[in-house]
């Protein structure tokens, strides 16, 4: 017994060892975990704030197209209203399902700049529809979708603690 006795402080400092590094396995393992949950749902909201750009400049495409038709835009690709109309519709349908991954997945402040961008893009639609030759009405129009779509893509970079990045405005004669 005597001897049991003095090698119980070195049997305690084994199962105190042992436990100490069960517990930082653990946690270690639960941080690894939560790190790489963390980055999956970032990759994931990145696919979903992209997805919803793509389809909504898919509508503001073809509203600039159409919007050269009737002599408003520049575009040098002009559409008749009959042409776009099929495109125009599947354009908007393909807009509804990444809209809702995108209130599904995205931060507050996203899903309300991506509500301002959505606004104007449909109002630039509505003003297509009317068949308008007002170059001037128009150009406030693309102003307006333009500074949402700057507005979205700030917001996603704040979201995902992205650089600061370009802000998608290319220079024309007229500007």
């Amino acid at each position: 017994m005597h001897a049991f006795l003095q090698q119980l402080p070195a049997l305690i400092g084994v199962v105190i060892g042992a436990l100490g590094s069960y517990v930082a396995i653990v946690r270690g393992d639960r941080a690894r975990f939560r790190r790489e949950r963390a980055a999956r749902w970032e990759e994931r909201r990145l696919e979903v704030y992209a997805e919803y750009a793509r389809t909504l400049k898919k509508s503001v495409t073809l509203a600039y197209r159409v919007a050269s038709h009737f002599g408003n835009d520049p575009h040098p690709h002009p559409l008749t209203p009959a042409e776009a109309e099929p495109l125009l519709a599947e354009a908007t349908v393909g807009r509804d399902p990444s809209g809702e991954a995108l209130i599904l997945l995205g931060s507050p402040e996203v899903v309300e700049k991506a509500r301002a961008w959505v606004s104007a893009v449909m109002e630039m639609e509505r003003f297509m529809r009317t068949q308008t030759h007002d170059p001037v009405a128009w150009r406030e129009l693309m102003d307006r979708q333009r500074a949402g779509r700057e507005g979205y893509y700030a917001a996603v970079r704040d979201d995902l603690a992205l650089p600061p990045g370009h802000s998608g405005r290319w220079l024309t004669p007229q500007d």
